[in-house]
């Protein structure tokens, strides 16, 4: 009964007016992360075909810097998921940005093809913490009924940052070159990394957050299992593989598309390639809005009309004659694709239980890193084979491709459960 009494006080505590700044707080100190994230992995395509032409790289060369980054990201998805669970959020946030942070400023001294793929994997290392940890932070600090509008905001500001960065790295480029740029955007990483530390709520009651739904806390090891065995999880990477591999493609090899076939300069280019990302982050937290409240129960009504849309302004995209058209399609095509965003990433970030959400999100997050593997050596290869036209068609296919997993994956967070076996 006395625990019953005090757990209803604390309760108490939780005013939905606190309930609310502890998300909105928590959503903006994770979006600036993101931004800062982004930039920092972003920046390297911008720079690639400076750093190409002092090293005199071939595309596939510059596009496994992308890809060592990558797959190392990819591997670091699922232990940072479980770190997360284990221990926390908050620590392994903090850790995670001042580990990529340093990379970042260490990419700055490289001294050829190979010091450059060591570093980069090594900021894989860094980054790759971070996206478990930030669902587990952010699942622990909203509730269920709100989570998918939080998590589109947060993941919003991934749009933002790929849209920042060509305005930001393009001028520091011509000014200080590449070197110097990498120290430059470093130091922003330590500032946003103080502000973390320092700012980042504490999570809700169990109660509030739905942290209890699993009774007793799983151990990491456990809980880990439970993910794996779910064949939801697993239809959901591959749907986010798929899916992901559009925005991997346009951010790695836009840039350099338009520097080389179009012959924009490089200050233009950065503002051409802004724009896309930039409104892709508007329509991302207006997907996570539009999921929560008209289609949380419908899925598939929602993402499939819209990545089939997407494919279809691609496809207008590769038949545009000049640098405009090109990128007014380009971004249409980004803008729909980001309002599907929420519907492929919601369902498993609302279903799964916060006591496994960073293991859970963790294994999706494989499946959308694989494309950050996959997008920028195959695009690049593609175009030493070919043509940037073949290149870019590969990623109509794969967004078709998206919208066919999609049929199989499923609709409601009821048919999503830790099982081995789930209803479609």
């Amino acid at each position: 009964m006395g625990s019953t009494e005090t757990t209803a006080v604390h309760l108490d505590e939780w005013t939905p007016a606190r309930v609310r700044r502890t998300a909105t707080v928590t959503v903006g100190l994770l979006m600036g992360v993101w931004v800062v994230d982004y930039v920092d992995r972003v920046m390297m395509a911008v720079a690639l075909p400076s750093i190409g032409a002092e090293f005199a790289l071939s595309k596939t060369e510059q596009g496994w810097l992308i890809t060592v980054f990558s797959l190392v990201y990819l591997l670091c998805q699922i232990p940072g998921g479980v770190l997360a669970d284990r221990f926390g959020a908050r620590r392994l946030l903090v850790v995670s940005l001042v580990l990529w942070t340093a990379f970042t400023a260490l990419t700055g001294l490289a001294w050829g093809l190979v010091s450059l793929l060591v570093i980069r994997a090594l900021f894989g290392v860094g980054q790759g913490l971070f996206p478990g940890a930030s669902f587990k932070a952010l699942a622990e600090r909203t509730t269920p009924g709100r989570r998918a509008t939080a998590a589109g905001s947060m993941l919003a500001s991934n749009q933002l940052g790929a849209g920042l960065a060509p305005l930001v790295v393009a001028p520091l480029l011509v000014v200080f070159g590449w070197r110097h740029t990498f120290w430059v955007v470093a130091a922003a990483g330590v500032l946003i990394g103080l502000a973390l530390w320092a700012l980042l709520p504490r999570p809700l009651p169990a109660a509030l957050s739905g942290a209890d739904r699993l009774g007793a806390r799983p151990t990491s090891g456990a809980g880990l299992a439970m993910v794996i065995r779910s064949p939801s999880v697993w239809k959901f990477a591959a749907l986010f593989c798929t899916t992901n591999m559009l925005g991997y493609g346009m951010i790695t090899w836009v840039p350099s598309y338009l520097m080389e076939e179009r012959g924009i300069s490089l200050l233009n280019t950065g503002v051409l390639a802004a724009i896309p990302g930039l409104v892709m982050c508007l329509t991302t937290f207006a997907g996570g809005w539009l999921f929560d409240r008209f289609f949380h129960d419908r899925a598939r009504l929602y993402v499939i009309p819209l990545l089939l849309c997407t494919a279809v302004l691609l496809v207008l995209m590769l038949r545009a004659d000049s640098a405009a058209g090109f990128t007014t399609y380009q971004t249409l095509a980004l803008a729909v694709a980001g309002l599907s965003t929420m519907g492929i990433l919601g369902m498993p970030f609302r279903a799964l239980p916060p006591a496994v959400i960073g293991s859970g999100m963790g294994v999706v997050n494989v499946g959308g890193q694989m494309a950050g593997v996959l997008a920028p050596v195959l695009m690049g290869w593609l175009v030493d084979r070919f043509s940037y036209t073949a290149a870019f068609g590969l990623l109509i296919g794969t967004t078709v491709l998206g919208a066919l997993i999609a049929v199989i994956v499923p609709q409601r967070p009821e048919q999503f459960s830790l099982a081995t076996k789930e209803a479609v």
